[in-house]
Formats: C-alpha cells, sequence, structure tokens
C-alpha cells in the first residue's frame, strides 16, 4: 500500500477526532476542556453527513453530563456498535464505574482523553496526568501520545488493538500542550484506516452483541464463592495486549512508514543515567538529551506509550545494559502514596527483572514530579535532572520548574535554549476574542500548507480567555519541531494591544536584533516619547528593529469595527520574511475567502481591502533618541492593597505567578476575599458615559454588566458639598425625596467594552433616538476626571448607607442618615 503524502496543519484534537470519527459508528458525548474540540467536531462532521470508513454517517449522541455519555456508549457497546468518547479531568470521573464495566465485561472500545488536572485546593483546566491516573485500575489498556502526530496515529493503533485484544483502551495526551497545539503532520488516507482494522475483530465485536438472536445473560451479580474466580478470568487477555499493541504498531509501520514501540528509547547506547516518562515532555527530554550526547554525556530518554498493561519484558529490552541511575517523571501527584504511578510501577517492575534474573545488578531510581497543570517543562529542567542524577545521592521524589521552599524537594536548574538556525520564532501579545489566535492558525496553516517548511503554534490563554491577554507562540523551520514548550527567545513580537506595552515586559523574549511590531494610536514620529524607559532601553539594547501601525484605525476605515486580526497577520508576512511578500499575501486572502465566505460577500471584501490598505500604514521607527527616560512599568497594584494581594495576587496578574514559591500559597486553597477589585486590566479603548438626564434610574445598566463596572448610588445632596467640579448627578426619580441625589458611576479600568449596558439601557433622548442613557466613548480624554469621581464615589460607598421606605406616606421627606 502507497505511503500518504498528505500534509495538513492542525491541532492534537483534531487529529486524534479525525481517526475515532473515521472507525466509529456512535459517538457519546459531553464536552468538557481541553477535549471540548473533539467532541464539537465529531457533531459538525456528523451534521454535515460525512461518512465514516464504512460508508456510514456515524451517529453522535449529546448527552447531559459525561457519566450519561459513558452510559450510553455502554449501551451501544453491548449492541455491537463502535462506539467512542471524549473527555477529561472530572469527566473521566463521572466514568468510572461505566468503565469498570465495560473493562470488565472485555468489550472494546477507545476513550480518548485530553488529560488534564482534576480539583483539588482548586480547579484547573489544563493540563497533566491527574486524571488518567485515576482510571488506571479500571481494566481499560492505557495508550500515551507525545505529540500531535502521535495522537493522530495511536488513534488509529488504539482502536486496531482494542478490536483484537478485546480489552478497552484509554488513548491519552497531555491537556492543552498536545490538545491545542497546532503542528503539521502526515494525515492518515482511508486505505490505511481500512489496513489497520482487522475485518474478522470487527466481525467477533458484532458477534458478542446482545442479540435476542444469541440469548445470553450480561450483567449478573457474584456471590463471595465466585467473584475472586471470575476476576482472575481475564489474566491472559492482559498478558497478550503488549504484544497485540506491538503487532498493530508494526502493522502501522509497514503501511505509513512511522515506527513506534511500547518504550521508546532514544540516546547513547552506552548511556549511564535515563530519565523515563510519558506524554510530551519526553519530546523535550529527547532534544535536550541529544544536545547533552554532542556534548559526550552518556545520557538517555525512555519514552512509555503503553502504561496499562504495564510490559516488564519490553521495559527491560528497551532500557540499555550500561544504566546506572534512572529517574522516572510523573506530571500527577499521589499525595501520601510511597511515589506516583509510573515511579512505582518502574521500581516494581525493576525488582521483579532482578529477582527472575533479567538484570544482573539494580540501578539506582529516584522519581519526580513535573509539570502540573500545564506548568513548562524546559530543556533547562531536562539537564537539570540530568545533573542530579550525575550526584552520588541523586533526590528522591523531587520536584522541577518550581520553588519547594516549604519541603525543599524542588532541584535548581538552568536554562538555555536549543538552537536551531533555520528556525523562526514570533511572539504574539492580544487580547482574548480579538481575532489574533484564528488569524495565527490561519497563518501556520499558509505556511505549514504552502511550503515545505515545518510549523507549530502553540496559544497561551488566561482562564478569563475573552478579554484577557493572549499570548501566541508560534515556530517555523526546516526541520521537524519538537518543542513542546514555550518561546523565551523570539525573532519576531507583535503587540496588537498598546497598552499592553505600557506594563507588559514583553521585549525580555526579544532576540538581539529582532523585530518588534507595534498597534498604536500614535504614529512613527510621536510612539518614542510614549514608551516606558525599560521599552526603549531593550530596544536600544538589543537593536530592534521596531515598526508601529495604527491597525484601529485601518479596521475602522474599511468597517472592520475593532477586528484588527488581518491587519496584524499582514504586517506579520511583510516583517518576518517567512514567505515572500505577494506569495503571503495571496495565501492570506485564500485563507480569508475560505475562512469567512460563509459570513457574507461584504466581509470577505472588507478583510480584502484592510488586506490592500495595511502596507500603506506600516512604518519603521528610526528615530530613537537615548532620552535618559528613567520611567518604569506601573505598579500592579497600589501600595495600599493588602499584603496578599501585593506578595501574590499581584505576581499572578503580571505574568510571573510561575516565580511564587510553595511558601506564598494557601494550604487548602483558601483566599481572602475581594481580590478582583484590585485587578484594574484597562483593556477597553471605548467606555460607558452616563447621561443623567435622560437616565430613568431603571438599574439595568448595573444589572447585565459583567464585571460590576457600573454601579449606583443613592445620597443626601449635602454630600455634594465636597464633589469634584464634574461629578455627575441627578435627583431621584420619586416624588417626595428631594434631599436624595442619585449616581450611577462608571469605574473604566475595569470595563471591557462588551456593549452588553447600552443593549439593556431602555432610555432614549426623545430628540435624538440614537442617544441613550448610557453611550460609549473615548476612555483617553475621560481617564483621570473619572478615577477622581471613582474616588469621591467610594466615600459616598463607606460614610452614606441611605435608607429609603418608598412605603411611606407620599410627599414625606426622609433624609439619609450617614453611618
Amino acid at each position: 500500500m502507497s505511503k500518504s503524502n498528505i500534509k495538513v496543519t492542525i491541532d492534537g484534537n483534531e487529529a486524534t477526532a479525525y481517526i475515532a470519527y473515521r472507525i466509529n459508528e456512535v459517538c457519546a458525548i459531553y464536552p468538557i476542556t481541553p477535549s471540548s474540540t473533539m467532541a464539537e467536531l465529531a457533531d459538525e462532521w456528523s451534521a454535515k453527513k460525512t461518512k465514516n470508513i464504512w460508508g456510514h454517517v456515524p451517529e453522535v449522541i449529546v448527552m447531559q453530563s459525561e457519566g450519561g455519555a459513558a452510559g450510553a456508549l455502554h449501551g451501544a457497546l453491548q449492541t455491537g456498535a463502535l462506539t467512542t468518547t471524549f473527555t477529561a479531568s472530572q469527566g473521566l470521573m463521572l466514568m468510572l464505574p461505566n468503565m469498570y464495566k465495560i473493562a470488565g465485561e472485555l468489550t472494546s472500545t477507545v476513550f480518548h482523553v485530553a488529560a488534564r488536572s482534576l480539583a483539588a485546593q482548586a480547579l484547573s483546566i489544563f493540563g497533566d496526568h491527574s486524571d488518567v491516573m485515576a482510571a488506571r485500575s479500571t481494566g481499560f489498556a492505557m495508550l500515551s501520545s507525545a505529540s500531535v502526530q502521535e495522537a493522530h496515529d495511536m488513534a488509529l493503533i488504539a482502536q486496531a488493538a482494542s478490536l483484537q485484544a478485546r480489552l478497552p483502551f484509554l488513548h491519552f495526551f497531555d491537556g492543552f500542550r498536545t490538545s491545542h497545539e497546532v503542528n503539521k503532520i502526515t494525515l492518515i488516507p482511508d486505505e490505511t484506516i481500512h489496513g489497520m482494522i482487522r475485518e474478522q475483530d470487527v466481525f467477533a465485536h458484532r458477534q458478542r452483541a446482545l442479540s435476542p438472536d444469541r440469548p445470553v445473560v450480561r450483567g449478573t451479580a457474584q456471590n463471595p464463592d465466585v467473584y475472586f474466580q471470575g476476576r482472575e478470568t481475564v489474566n491472559p487477555y492482559y498478558a497478550h495486549t503488549p504484544e497485540i499493541v506491538e503487532g498493530a504498531m508494526d502493522r502501522f509501520t509497514v503501511l505509513t512508514g512511522r515506527r513506534y514501540q511500547l518504550f521508546e528509547y532514544f540516546g547513547a547506547p552506552d548511556a549511564d543515567r535515563v530519565i523515563l516518562l510519558m506524554g510530551s515532555g519526553a519530546q523535550t527530554a529527547m532534544e535536550t538529551c541529544h544536545h547533552l550526547m554532542q556534548s559526550g554525556e552518556k545520557t538517555g530518554v525512555l519514552q512509555v506509550r503503553l502504561f496499562r498493561p504495564f510490559s516488564l519484558h519490553h521495559l527491560i529490552e528497551a532500557l540499555p545494559k550500561s544504566v546506572r541511575k534512572i529517574a522516572v517523571l510523573d506530571r500527577c501527584k499521589e499525595p501520601g502514596a510511597a511515589g506516583e504511578p509510573l515511579y512505582q510501577d518502574v521500581v516494581t517492575s525493576l525488582v521483579e527483572a532482578l529477582n527472575q534474573g533479567l538484570l544482573s545488578s539494580m540501578p539506582l531510581v529516584v522519581g519526580g514530579r513535573y509539570g502540573l497543570s500545564s506548568k513548562e517543562f524546559t530543556p533547562g529542567m531536562v539537564k537539570g535532572i540530568f545533573d542530579e542524577l550525575n550526584k552520588e545521592k541523586p533526590k528522591n521524589h523531587f520536584t522541577i520548574g518550581i520553588n519547594d521552599d516549604v519541603s525543599h524537594t524542588s532541584l535548581a536548574y538552568e536554562e538555555f535554549e536549543l538552537e536551531d538556525p533555520t528556525m523562526t520564532q514570533a511572539l504574539f501579545f492580544a487580547l482574548g476574542a480579538d481575532g489574533t489566535v484564528g488569524a495565527n492558525k490561519n497563518s501556520i496553516k499558509i505556511i505549514g500548507e504552502n511550503t515545505d517548511l515545518h510549523a507549530q503554534g502553540y496559544f497561551v490563554y488566561d482562564s478569563k480567555k475573552s478579554g484577557s491577554q493572549t499570548v501566541s507562540h508560534l515556530r517555523f523551520g526546516k526541520n521537524a519541531i519538537k518543542a513542546p514548550y514555550l518561546i523565551r527567545e523570539a525573532d519576531f513580537l507583535a503587540c496588537h494591544k498598546f497598552n499592553f506595552v505600557q506594563k507588559t515586559d514583553m521585549l525580555r523574549f526579544a532576540k538581539p536584533g529582532a523585530t518588534f511590531l507595534l498597534n498604536s494610536p500614535f504614529d512613527k514620529d510621536e510612539i518614542w516619547a510614549q514608551l516606558p524607559g525599560t521599552v526603549q532601553t531593550a530596544i536600544l539594547d538589543k537593536n530592534i528593529r521596531f515598526y508601529v501601525i495604527d491597525a484601529s484605525k485601518v479596521a475602522a476605515e474599511v468597517g472592520m469595527g475593532s477586528r484588527i486580526n488581518t491587519i496584524m497577520q499582514v504586517c506579520f508576512f511583510a516583517l518576518s520574511g517567512v514567505l515572500p511578500k505577494e506569495e503571503a499575501i495571496e495565501a492570506i486572502k485564500h485563507a480569508i475567502k475560505k475562512t469567512y465566505s460563509k459570513k457574507g460577500e461584504a466581509v470577505v471584501k472588507q478583510n480584502f481591502q484592510a488586506v490592500d490598505a495595511t502596507l500603506l500604514h506600516l512604518h519603521e521607527v528610526t528615530d530613537k533618541p537615548f532620552t535618559g527616560n528613567q520611567s518604569d512599568f506601573p505598579a500592579v497594584v497600589p501600595a495600599e492593597a493588602p499584603e496578599f494581594v501585593r506578595d501574590v495576587t499581584a505576581a499572578m496578574m503580571n505574568g510571573r505567578g510561575d516565580e511564587l514559591p510553595v511558601s506564598a500559597m494557601p494550604v487548602d486553597g483558601t483566599y481572602p476575599s475581594g481580590t478582583t477589585k484590585w485587578e484594574k486590566r484597562n483593556i477597553s479603548d471605548l467606555i460607558p458615559i452616563w447621561e443623567p438626564d435622560i437616565c430613568i434610574q431603571c438599574g439595568n445598566c448595573s444589572f447585565v454588566c459583567p464585571h460590576s463596572v457600573i454601579r449606583s448610588k443613592f445620597y443626601h445632596e449635602n454630600y455634594l458639598q465636597e464633589a469634584p467640579q464634574d461629578f455627575p448627578s441627578a435627583p431621584i426619580n420619586a416624588r417626595g425625596f428631594p434631599e436624595t441625589r442619585y449616581t450611577l458611576q462608571v469605574y473604566l479600568e475595569d470595563c471591557t467594552g462588551c456593549n452588553l449596558c447600552i443593549e439593556a439601557c431602555p432610555a432614549l433622548d426623545p430628540a435624538d433616538n440614537s442617544r441613550k442613557a448610557i453611550n460609549m466613548a473615548q476612555k483617553a480624554p475621560v481617564l483621570e476626571q473619572e478615577k477622581t469621581n471613582i474616588q469621591f464615589f467610594e466615600t459616598l460607598a463607606v460614610n452614606d448607607r441611605t435608607q429609603i421606605d418608598f412605603s411611606l406616606v407620599r410627599g414625606r421627606t426622609i433624609s439619609g442618615t450617614p453611618v
């Protein structure tokens, strides 16, 4: 069979769902981050009547919980249907009861899991292996993937092996780091999928279905006299599974040319130090190991793919005979245990191998934890572990990547870069939901699918998502990109939101000679004076080429509102040199048509106009005098903020939460209340302005505001004697209270510009129906005045708690009493 040369640029979720959808007949789903995309794609393909390899459109069933999805899947399997699901974290926990039953009944299926943290001291939507490790006793076989290409391939290998072995499989990969990483992969064609799935295995699965034509009883209750014996009947199936998976991998190699092993060793054949781990961290470890080997170090990395059933013989075969010390890394924490799951399996297996005479001596084995909740795992950390193994008595049960100043488990390490002169690395700082992430995904596809270059994209989101800072990490190069960690030295940086440059030290990530693009309302002659001294110094010291464009102005001129993503994308291609300019613009227009055609020709035309107008507004800043400007970034929170906010919350707001030590964190996840008010994101250029003469004081605007930006207050008119000159106020909209005033105060630094207040306001100016009691206006001209008004409004909130009893006789005046 001919090997596929189809190259696509997709993320790990889509790579996995592509295979799962084509093989299965039923998908029982309930979306949960970060696996949601897999379920959503299956639902979308089914709605479009896309057929699987059997010539049928799979039935996608959306349930009301993950427990329901697992129950529906269990039932579908008992009818003989090929069935799958996608889940993560607490969703997987709700599936556990059904998983024990599915495995106990030796039923073939594959659960695809974007592995994620479980809620412990706090919830986290990010990736580690906590959830899948909680499922390791269910009886499911467990197969791990380390990259987007592996997730694509292992999804097929797991399905083939499950049908042959009669064991259900849990195929997992790192949530976000693999599920959301966009990479260029080789797509498996349908004929190869057919070649991997043996028809006799599918037929056997069908024959085991519950059917009135072959009546049997399944799902009985057993008493103490036979239950134990019943559990031991499955042992031969688990014993044979490693060889079955290995056989499926071998068939896959013949069909595709890509070779996989249950335990994949990389490194020196005579290595004395080996790191053993699963998931995306294996790629980082292997690339670092390759770098160290070039310096003469005898290091190795063993990547575990088949975690359950754990094969002692395959482990011993893969380990180099020369190994003296092993560090086993787990991406989870099991409090109170003798060690984390993978560590315990490796230690047990090595002891058994020694007792069986398969090992001549026992290597020293230490365990470590890394990467919880998508914590970075970098080449510097890998080298730090290898350095620790070089010590006579390396630390056991260590942590890497944090500063544990409480239990002193953490290892010291120094960061370093794995250089690839053919690679271009780019960082984009933008506002969540401004279209930048979508444009960058298009950029990766343009480069990945129109050139021979490899491409990788990863996107860092705040948990607030829309309206918070997002950072896009893009890599392009001639060699395969195996770097599942964030960029720390970029060739190109872009800031799509002007005020970010005034409060975020983004140029610390710039290489010497890098290019910096800024979306700015100030032109090339005005911008230099607006930059903090720290930014000016970085530009001069690193000899950074500096460009500006007023993308917001360009977007407004072509009718695109605040959507600047296409404009900034054109600038990137014009400045980065990844593609010839004309070729890049043509590809961008093709991507625009593909992405926006369903929104109408007008939207496509607007984007085309933006592309054509962009380069006329892009200018290099050449006048960069050394001004001696000593200004720095403003304090994240004011000095009067509580100690916890100053020491802990402020570090997280500033993007430096990774630097906080263990001692700074609450032991049980209990935080002080009221900390949100100290975060002033200041992200919207347009903010609501109150018109007291039109307002009917209904409170709708305050009620619908999701960020408590608009707050109202009744108070005694005497307080206005101390009010700022332009403090807005209106008489109460009720008879009988002549001394009572009303103010609607906008906390403009908290506003995200969502416009919900405008939509909710029913009060119109009789003379001008386009004017409401709440209208959007530019923030800059009123910022300082409104800050003064807010300070005064806060004193009202404290000093005057006016109580108005509207049930009193009309016409009687009740004055507020200061507390």
